[in-house]
């Protein structure tokens, strides 16, 4: 007995070592990855002396004049037109991407019609092409259409499940759902928009609040979108603005830079860390089951 207890104590302390050699080890590789956003919020309360002569990213003191500052910009508008014009884009889009992948997904797991197999083939061909490509076309077809200096080109592809990640993500969550669920639907009268809003919908809800994370961090980051289509300084969107800090001839307030750096991270941050749970899920589950 003495010896079974003793290999039992020794597996459990070999267990306590393993456990604490893996914590410190995802712990120093958790500051490494992420070091530069620390840096960033401790140099936004820097001086542009201190950001370039110190490595550290605890500042010696806190200075909130950069957010002042930055926040009220050169330009006549502060940063508050340029956090609702990125509203503006993000909410429609992001709706418009969730509804539209959805039934476009819906389609394609559930039923079946003619060509099904070539253009579920060509709308994942269309994950490979480069938007550089697409690019010119789209700028030439919505100046035609006189849609320039707008946010209907940013918003309207939208509407066709143009993004076919999310379109194949919710295909994949699908697949796995049984089809029973749906005949037992049927059986009851449900047709077929019924069991795609009381049945799978709820069953749906990880892909889709991994949709919109992604389309939401996509949307705050996207800067060659809206610089090709947006030329009024009082539409432009949060990346556009931060860009305007950045003067031509060298003469750059780099704390402030930061500080409004920081500010347009935190719609993501927040967003990401309130719906973590149901991202890590969908993710998850995409295709396993």
């Amino acid at each position: 007995m003495d010896e079974v207890s003793a290999a039992i104590k020794h597996k459990q302390r070999m267990y306590r070592t393993n456990a604490v050699i893996r914590y410190v080890i995802i712990t120093v590789i958790a500051f490494i990855m992420m070091y530069p956003i620390l840096w960033m919020i401790g140099s936004s309360f820097k001086t542009n002396n201190e950001i370039f002569t110190e490595i550290g990213f605890i500042p010696k003191h806190f200075d909130f004049t950069p957010y002042i500052h930055g926040w009220q910009t050169g330009t006549g508008y502060t940063f508050t037109t340029y956090f609702i014009n990125t509203f503006k884009i993000l909410i429609p889009k992001v709706f418009f991407t969730v509804v539209s992948s959805v039934l476009t997904a819906y389609g394609f797991a559930r039923f079946e019609f003619p060509f099904k197999k070539i253009l579920f083939s060509a709308l994942m061909a269309t994950m490979f092409l480069p938007q550089v490509v697409t690019m010119i076309p789209m700028y030439l077809l919505f100046r035609k259409l006189g849609m320039l200096d707008t946010y209907t080109p940013l918003i309207a592809p939208t509407i066709f499940a143009t993004q076919a990640f999310f379109v194949f993500m919710l295909i994949q969550f699908l697949r796995s759902v049984p089809t029973s669920l749906d005949e037992a639907a049927t059986m009851d009268g449900a047709n077929s928009w019924q069991i795609l809003i009381r049945v799978l919908l709820p069953i749906l809800r990880p892909a889709i609040i991994s949709c919109i994370i992604f389309q939401f961090v996509w949307t705050m980051n996207d800067f060659m979108g809206p610089l090709i289509y947006i030329s009024s300084t009082s539409k432009f969107p949060v990346a556009l603005a931060l860009q305007m800090n950045m003067d031509s001839t060298g003469s750059v307030n780099y704390a402030q830079l930061m500080a409004m750096s920081v500010l347009a991270v935190l719609p993501s941050l927040i967003v990401f860390f309130s719906a973590q749970k149901y991202f890590v899920e969908g993710i998850a589950t995409t295709g396993i089951k």
